[in-house]
């Protein structure tokens, strides 16, 4: 007995051994995990400072060349502002209702994801979050959040905006023009991805959301004003150096990019502006945020530079936990139209006739190629662009560009469109009760939804429609394809 007892001992210390020391190796691997540092693509480099002299070489000073402020708002529903909005009487948005009665709304305009960091990777790039090598949320460098996501999510996944990325404020700086960027970066805070390496040549803003920390403000590369930021000036903050960059760069083609935190939670505004809408909180945000806009157009028609400026309002996703994504399923986080349909207003008096509604269905992703049509520039030979030019859309009511649009979370295709139909493809649907802390997603079949009389996505037609169904279904199988066997899009 006293022989068994001491072998039962012996095992179980040499378990207990085995287990502290599987602990430490996996320990040591998180911390080299989490301390990994992103490489980039020499190659692509070299090809994207090729591209970028040649752009700077064919700069053609006689042809129009607008001013762009591009104006992206951060969980900002469809039907908050715009078309979207034209029953929501708890908001008041005067200086932006003005813009789209004088420009073009897209009734069917989408983010390229339905969360920020790959969204904002798409708006820039003109390319899906996947192709850029930044498809999920990055968070702070060495947060205990952003590593637990890394590993729920995909080991070894980027951090920042890969550096052989052309951004269009690298394409618009290479044009000649003066760039900026204000506000929420969120799309690295290392360098060589910080925005004044990416084309911006003055920034002032966020490098993450409002809820992550520590939330500092940056003038460039250096804190202009230590973490925390008392939030209720954010707004105030920002529109001063917008209309700063404006005033400094009148006499000069522009580029100002405008992201702001809000309406991301938590929410803040100035004492002045509490209280002031029927909509709470939310309202307004949202209404002292046209309180900027108000400012900014007002500073364009200051200095002479509003005939001849090219602005663009939509937001990165549909709206969080408040905010309204208008009569659509879904929310931010999810594929289905409400978390990916957003507001879009283009306002240019000298090239846009005002008034107009138009339904051509168009993604973040076109921002980048539309310039590039714009400016009569080349698209970069050594990658693939997924946007598509939407300038005739803006200016003369054209059709769309896009034989389908596809929807991706993370890297993961859940779902693809043409004009009328959408194939959703077998997939799980998340599902919770208020009482379940934690829910899942439920599998369900493939889908398909007529969204000419189904904008809400309720009623899955497939057995009306099987052609509409095996179309859309072998567009999805060959994109599916097409990522597997080259991701990144390169040429």
């Amino acid at each position: 007995m006293r022989f068994l007892i001491f072998i039962w001992h012996r095992i179980t210390a040499a378990v207990s051994t085995l287990l502290f020391l599987a602990l430490l190796i996996a320990l040591f691997g998180l911390y080299k995990f989490a301390n990994s540092e992103q490489s980039d693509n020499e190659l692509k480099l070299q090809g994207k400072h090729e591209y970028l002299t040649e752009i700077s070489q064919k700069i053609d000073s006689g042809h129009l060349r607008p001013n762009i402020v591009f104006i992206l708002y951060d969980d900002l529903g469809y039907g908050d502002i715009g078309e979207g909005a034209k029953d929501n009487t708890l908001i008041a948005t005067p200086n932006i209702n003005q813009l789209a009665a004088g420009g073009v709304v897209l009734t069917d305009f989408h983010s390229p994801s339905p969360v920020c960091t790959p969204s904002r990777a798409g708006y820039l790039t003109g390319r899906l979050a996947p192709r850029a090598g930044l498809p999920n949320v990055v968070f702070p460098t060495g947060s205990t959040r952003g590593l637990l996501f890394r590993l729920l999510t995909r080991p070894g996944s980027h951090t920042r905006l890969p550096a052989e990325e052309i951004t269009l404020a690298d394409l618009l700086k290479a044009a000649g023009y003066a760039t900026g960027m204000v506000g929420k970066w969120h799309m690295g805070d290392r360098s060589p991805s910080l925005p004044n390496d990416m084309g911006f040549d003055s920034y002032f803003g966020a490098l993450y959301s409002n809820d992550m920390e520590p939330f500092a403000l940056y003038a460039n590369r250096e804190i202009a004003v230590a973490a925390p930021v008392d939030q209720r000036y954010l707004t105030e903050r920002y529109t001063e150096a917008a209309t700063a960059f404006i005033e400094a760069h009148a006499a000069e083609p522009f580029f100002l990019y405008f992201a702001h935190n809000f309406p991301h939670d938590p929410l803040s505004v100035r004492g002045a502006r509490s209280g002031q809408s029927k909509a709470g909180l939310y309202g307004d945000v949202l209404e002292e945020i046209d309180d900027s806009v108000g400012d900014i157009v007002a500073t364009l028609e200051r200095t002479g530079t509003l005939e001849n400026t090219l602005i663009i309002i939509t937001s990165d996703n549909g709206p969080w936990f408040l905010g309204n994504a208008g009569d659509q399923r879904g929310r931010k986080g999810n594929t289905f139209e409400g978390g990916m349909r957003v507001p879009f207003i283009a306002h240019w008096p000298e090239a846009i006739a005002g008034g107009r509604t138009e339904p051509a269905m168009a993604m973040g992703t076109d921002l980048l190629p539309t310039v590039l049509d714009l400016l009569q520039l080349p698209a970069p030979k050594d990658r693939l662009l997924d946007g598509r030019s939407i300038l005739n859309v803006l200016t003369s009511g054209a059709a769309t560009p896009h034989d389908y649009l596809y929807y991706y979370d993370g890297e993961t295709l859940f779902a693809v469109r043409n004009q009328r139909f959408k194939y959703r493809g077998p997939a799980g649907v998340f599902y919770s009760t208020d009482q379940t802390p934690i829910g899942a997603a439920v599998p369900q079949k493939e889908w398909l939804f007529d969204l000419a009389g189904d904008r809400r996505e309720s009623y899955d037609t497939s057995d009306h429609s099987p052609q509409e169904l095996q179309r859309l279904r072998d567009a999805f199988t060959a994109k599916n394809k097409e990522m597997a066997v080259n991701q990144r899009g390169w040429n």
